[in-house]
């Protein structure tokens, strides 16, 4: 790293590390770098009676900002990355939503060149390999079982930058279709099922990982009849996604999730689609047009709940404030899982010498103050 590098200490806050949370620590920034020391002609800032937390890390997200990831122009995708990291989201994934499988593979090659420019962190797939049953904001005369060449295609067609696919994984193809994405490092994570208790661990077993938004979108957990919920919350191989804003999740089904799966294998995710951080009005997710009312996005036809228009700052707050979770447990959550699964965690994730200087700032009462992306202020806490 240059010397000449500009050098920040942020001193005074509580510091939430991988070890725990320093009172009246500091956090010293070196360039677009986490550093270990600082030189003695480096800008003190002075955030006493705030938090500093790592970056957010969301690994499920369609768009924000009035912009869709899903349909949008580059400039466009651009415009909602910029919206989520305004509110504290400095990684971000680009979610796709069921379509054509030559349009989607097309849409692929778009958001790969975003990735490979580093605005975007990977693309997830959801759909069109998922479950008529349980399709939630899917068009389903799209949706097609998750045949393993088509499923390649899709990858194929991200040069790289495929990170997860979600799918039915009961339906035919499903288990071979997680063994090919296992094989090339791609999460296949399961979701938008009807698959029971015992198919679910089939899936696992073959080497699926993640829980696409956890409890939507799949049976509910039942006690002769447990299905997908308790398969994966029960198994240590497995990280669940779930969405806090109040509509997707009653706060029992939230705190049952973090007890049982803990904190190490929860993680916090917006499945935000273009309403997020932008207002209610009409919308498109996909090819199906969603009314956001009140800030909850519905299908105009069906009124299925059509993604979420959270942003992750708001999710951090709620985790601590109402459902009472420790900061330590919602960082790990917000950041440090979702990193680690996407194979983040040496450059992103949380406040270490050598990371990316990814940081946000919360007042005492966890609204945002201040995001830091790569050593450059988004949103200054001196403003």
């Amino acid at each position: 790293m240059s010397g000449s590098a500009h050098s920040t200490v942020l001193s005074g806050a509580r510091v939430v590390l991988p070890t725990g949370t320093v009172a009246n620590g500091r956090v010293i920034v070196s360039g677009d770098r986490i550093a270990g020391s600082a030189p003695e002609a480096a800008e003190l800032v002075d955030l006493s009676g705030h938090w500093v937390v790592p970056g957010f890390v969301d690994m499920h997200n369609h768009g924000g900002g009035g912009a869709s990831f899903t349909s949008g122009t580059p400039e466009e995708v651009l415009k909602g990355v910029r919206t989520h990291r305004a509110h504290g989201t400095t990684t971000l994934i680009a979610s796709t939503v069921t379509g054509d499988l030559d349009e989607l593979a097309r849409r692929a090659g778009l958001l790969a060149e975003l990735v490979q420019q580093g605005d975007l962190a990977g693309i997830h797939f959801e759909g069109p390999f998922i479950s008529p049953c349980r399709k939630g904001a899917h068009k389903e005369d799209l949706l097609r079982h998750p045949d393993p060449a088509e499923v390649r295609k899709l990858v194929d067609a991200a040069h790289g930058t495929a990170r997860m696919v979600t799918l039915a994984t009961e339906l035919p193809g499903g288990l071979d279709s997680v063994r090919l994405l296992a094989e090339h490092g791609v999460i296949a994570a399961i979701g938008h099922t009807d698959s029971t208790y015992e198919q679910t661990r089939e899936a696992i077993d073959a080497g699926a990982t993640v829980a696409t938004h956890l409890f939507n979108a799949m049976p509910a957990l039942g006690h002769r009849a447990p299905g997908p919920i308790a398969a994966l919350l029960e198994d240590e191989r497995v990280t669940v996604e779930l969405i806090n804003d109040g509509t997707h999740l009653h706060p029992a089904a939230l705190e049952l999730a973090f007890h049982h799966a803990g904190a190490g294998r929860v993680a916090l995710i917006t499945d935000a689609m273009d309403a997020a951080g932008f207002g209610d009005g009409t919308y498109h997710l996909g090819p199906l047009e969603v009314e956001v009312r009140d800030g909850v996005a519905r299908l105009v036809e069906g009124g299925s709940i059509a993604g979420s228009t959270l942003t992750l700052d708001t999710a951090f707050k709620r985790s601590v404030t109402v459902d009472r979770l420790p900061v330590e447990s919602v960082v790990r959550a917000i950041s440090a899982n979702p990193a680690k699964l996407l194979g983040l965690y040496d450059r992103v994730g949380s406040l270490e010498p050598g990371k990316y200087a990814d940081l946000v700032v919360l007042d005492e009462d966890f609204d945002l103050k201040g995001v830091m992306r790569r050593g450059e202020w988004i949103v200054s806490p001196l403003a």
